[in-house]
């Protein structure tokens, strides 16, 4: 409640009779068009089947490409699609020979994180010190903040065997593969 010393707050000027009727027009015009089109729908479906007419409509056929891009955007899966590129592109991103010992596994899209698995520790140590720069070459090519991160795992040993000849508790060989 206002009290009598506060002024009133002023509104904006009331549609007048001319504006309400442009709106109520286009209402009842969209209504129409709305009306008409689901008509026509019901009318060429028992004629046997929706057509195409001469102008362009929602059901024309569209060329992969767009439909893939369209599909991309409308699920929001652009930076995914980037790195899968990346992924594709590995060899020309890291070189020739960090390409042949090292390769991407996965993207993890929340943490921004790069997993790669090298086939042998030397090469995991020496991925480790790259990846600073193979970060930066990377933001470069996907736009900044695409990759956080690269974590880099080394080559995955045998299975582990349990049996008889097996002390209880021990880890094993440690990081002697590769």
């Amino acid at each position: 409640m206002s009290s009598p010393q506060e002024p009133a707050p002023e509104k904006g000027p009331e549609p007048s009779g001319v504006d309400l009727a442009r709106v109520a027009l286009r209402a009842a015009k969209e209504q129409a068009r709305a009306r008409g089109d689901a008509a026509q729908q019901k009318k060429q479906a028992r004629r046997g089947g929706l057509r195409s007419g001469a102008r362009a409509d929602g059901r024309d056929p569209m060329a992969l490409g767009s439909a893939i891009n369209r599909l991309i955007s409308e699920r929001g899966w652009e930076a995914p699609a980037a790195v899968g590129g990346v992924m594709g592109r590995w060899p020309e991103i890291v070189g020739e020979d960090v390409a042949k010992h090292c390769e991407p596994e996965r993207y993890d899209e929340d943490e921004r994180v790069l997993i790669v698995r090298c086939d042998s520790t030397a090469w995991a140590t020496n991925l480790r010190l790259l990846a600073p720069t193979l970060v930066a070459r990377l933001n470069e090519d996907l736009g900044h903040g695409a990759v956080r991160v690269i974590k880099v795992q080394g080559p995955a040993g045998p299975p582990r065997r349990y049996g008889p000849l097996r002390a209880p508790g021990s880890t094993g060989p440690g990081d002697t593969y590769g």
